[in-house]
């Protein structure tokens, strides 16, 4: 039996301007499924925003606090980011990542959005012809949206039939035309957390290199494939990333998710030393600069987008990486409650009568962490959507992230241990009302 009827969540629908709700944006699911519990009391099931669902980085607070004491906040932060975080960064990189690079290479963004929004203008402005980028999708819609804002054009493929030696070839089909300026994608993936392996990564180095081509990896769930045990300082196994592969990469590392510090809107963007340095006839007309990747990035572009980042939460930010560095703070355990609750979600669906989508990555089966992704029969994304809110379950279609594929994104992060048994008991309804032949 439904929770919240046809006709209420249509009036829902009107009130909030949701034209269509089988394509719902996340923003609009969000707005629907407060909307509902609020006319109600009936709490929602909620799996559509990726917002963290653990405590802050207690560590974090104090040292923002601190430097608030110590009167950071009367000046204006440098725009390339403070010494102690920079410094920070390269030794944190070079603990989970085994990859040197240097400090003036990390460069501090408000939150990953700014540092993707600023390296799109970046890369689609460096060299005449190369305006378009490349989205290894399924992916995070917002990216697309950027684009959108500056008027760039982009390609893109959903991986699902083109995982392992396959990628290949279909990169190489893209790229050969010689129009793709940036090559984006999560690993692991937003929002179907598959994990890009490491020859996967190789093929993915080698065809930016050929094709001369900057491939933006967003790290937001940094080390947490909780099928490997990634949270020990300057020990293997090291976090798979494409920096192994290539010299024309970007790393961008967000204190979101791997330190519940979503609210202070922190990350870094870590360019390539080679790209760093490397000058651009283009850049240099357009800016009036000297046309240097890094210098441009930063001081024509990210300044004039955030005017840099908020002085004391890059204090809090670099006492964090220094604290993991040192081996103080295990993220990837504090994290992989995630895992836990993937693992007794997945469990829940699977009994009544759904699937996972993205199952498998190219050697193993999918992991359990912040994301999974689910189908229903023959259902498509847009009717699952439909269909789930109607028994108090918000989500988010896999079309708004580029997929091919029929079914829903699932998010753990505001699962609460009272709503199990919630869950079970609508998914059994769910099922019983949705007989599959």
């Amino acid at each position: 039996m439904k929770i919240f009827s046809e006709e209420l969540v249509e009036k829902a629908s009107r009130e909030l301007h949701i034209a269509n709700l089988s394509t719902a944006t996340i923003g609009e699911v969000l707005l629907l499924a407060q909307y509902l519990e609020k006319e109600t009391g009936i709490p929602f099931i909620r799996m559509d925003q990726g917002s963290p669902g653990l405590p802050v980085n207690h560590y974090g607070v104090e040292a923002e606090k601190a430097a608030l004491d110590r009167g950071v906040g009367s000046q204006y932060p440098a725009a390339a980011g403070i010494p102690e975080l920079k410094n920070e960064a390269l030794r944190f990189i070079k603990a989970f990542l085994n990859i040197d690079i240097s400090a003036r290479s990390c460069v501090p963004t408000v939150g990953s959005v700014a540092g993707s929004f600023g390296s799109f203008i970046a890369c689609t402005h460096r060299t005449p012809g190369k305006n378009k980028v490349l989205f290894i999708d399924p992916g995070f819609p917002i990216q697309k949206s950027q684009l959108r804002i500056i008027g760039a054009e982009w390609e893109e493929f959903d991986i699902y039939n083109y995982r392992g030696i396959a990628l290949e070839d279909k990169l190489d089909s893209i790229l050969s035309k010689g129009d793709i300026a940036a090559i984006i994608y999560s690993n692991p993936n937003n929002p179907a957390w598959i994990c890009l392996e490491e020859a996967e990564l190789a093929i993915i180095g080698k065809m930016a290199t050929k094709y001369d081509v900057i491939v933006m990896e967003d790290l937001a769930y940094f080390c947490m494939d909780f099928r490997h045990d990634m949270g020990h300082p300057f020990e293997p196994p090291y976090a798979p990333t494409v920096a192994r592969y290539t010299d024309n990469y970007i790393l961008m590392l967000s204190a979101s998710k791997i330190f519940s510090y979503a609210g202070q809107r922190m990350a870094l963007t870590c360019i390539s030393d080679h790209l760093f340095e490397r000058h651009f006839p283009a850049l240099a007309e357009r800016y009036h600069d000297a046309g240097v990747f890094g210098q441009t990035l930063i001081a024509s572009i990210l300044y004039m987008i955030t005017s840099g980042c908020t002085a004391s939460t890059q204090y809090a930010y670099a006492e964090m990486l220094r604290l993991s560095t040192e081996g103080t703070i295990n993220f990837v355990e504090d994290t992989r409650e995630y895992a836990r609750r993937a693992e007794r979600m997945k469990k829940i669906f699977t009994d009544n009568g759904f699937h996972i989508v993205y199952d498998y990555d190219v050697t193993q089966a999918v992991g359990d962490g912040f994301f999974f992704t689910i189908g229903y029969g023959d259902m498509s994304g847009g009717e699952l959507l439909k269909e789930l809110l109607y028994y108090g379950v918000s989500s988010i279609s896999l079309s708004t992230t580029g997929s091919e594929q029929q079914g829903v994104r699932a998010c753990t992060s505001r699962m609460k241990e009272e709503l199990y048994d919630v869950m079970e008991e609508r998914m059994k309804a769910f099922h019983e009302d949705h007989p599959k032949e």
